[in-house]
C-alpha cells in the first residue's frame, strides 16, 4: 500500500473559487485536480530541466507530512 500524505496550502479567495471552478468545469473533485496539475507541472520541470532522480530526492525528509502524523 502507498503512503499518503498531507499537504496544507494557503490560498485567497479568488484563487480558491477559480481553482474550486475549474475543478467543477473539468469534472474532478479538487483533490484530483490538484493531482493533475501538480503531475503535469513535475513533468513540464522534467521536460524542461531534466529528470528528477530518485538519488536527489533520497535526502528528503516527507515525514512531517504523514497522514497519521
Amino acid at each position: 500500500m502507498k503512503n499518503e500524505y498531507e499537504l496544507k496550502i494557503k490560498l485567497n479567495e479568488e484563487m480558491l473559487k477559480k481553482f474550486l471552478f475549474v475543478s467543477e468545469k473539468e469534472g474532478r473533485t479538487p483533490n484530483n485536480q490538484f493531482l493533475f496539475m501538480l503531475r503535469n507541472n513535475l513533468a513540464y520541470y522534467e521536460r524542461t530541466k531534466g529528470k528528477i532522480k530518485t538519488s536527489d530526492l533520497s535526502g528528503i525528509d516527507v515525514s512531517s507530512f504523514e497522514e497519521n502524523n
